[in-house]
């Protein structure tokens, strides 16, 4: 059976909707943020030296890597949410699926550690006018591929989405700019109104 250590409030939510949507057996091993650091607990080093989440046990296998994961569970159990690989939309589906982690996660952080050295009086020079015009870029791109659709690739879901809604909903809240990204926003409203994407909230809520 599948061992989800999945960390409160983190990344590893792409995994445990994952696993709901597919249906497969799972184990769910639940761990709170320290209250003051907000940092995971020392406990998941236990698990992987990074202590971070998510991380799987599947084969007798420690996996960490949330696009990692959701590659290797998609192929082994539910191969229905990628484009075969002889399709002419699988390099469309990589890039995406790749994007969320790459082009997208560092203007957003950059962005929300920005916010706090402000607040704490920190006079920022680089930084803040580079993270804003890069997360205007990349967000402006991706408004611009949702407009109309309600999937990233191929009018249904896939690999892609369950990586990058983690993304976009860090952003939408923590920036408050879905009224500067309208597509992204009717996207974002469309999957959490899965049902699987219900459900895994609901796991976590109660964990």
């Amino acid at each position: 059976m599948i061992k989800l250590h999945h960390l409160q409030a983190s990344r590893s939510i792409r995994i445990l909707w994952l696993l709901e949507e597919i249906g497969q057996p799972y184990e769910l091993i639940s761990y709170q943020r320290d209250a003051k650091t907000h940092l995971a607990p020392q406990s998941l080093k236990s698990i992987h030296p990074l202590g971070k989440s998510p991380v799987i046990e599947l084969d007798g296998k420690v996996i960490a890597e949330s696009g990692a994961i959701v590659e290797l569970l998609i192929k082994k159990f539910a191969p229905h949410l990628a484009p075969d690989e002889s399709s002419e939309h699988y390099s469309d589906y990589l890039q995406w699926l790749h994007f969320a982690e790459s082009s997208a996660m560092l203007p957003l952080l950059l962005k929300v550690f920005n916010q706090y050295e402000t607040r704490s009086g920190t006079t920022l020079k680089f930084l803040d006018h580079y993270a804003e015009a890069e997360f205007n870029k990349v967000f402006t791109y991706l408004n611009n591929h949702l407009n109309g659709k309600t999937f990233l690739i191929e009018e249904r879901l896939s690999g892609a989405d369950f990586m990058l809604a983690f993304v976009i909903q860090s952003a939408l809240n923590m920036l408050k700019c879905a009224s500067k990204y309208p597509h992204i926003k009717s996207y974002l409203d469309h999957l959490e109104s899965l049902a699987s994407y219900q459900k895994a909230m609901q796991i976590e809520a109660s964990a």
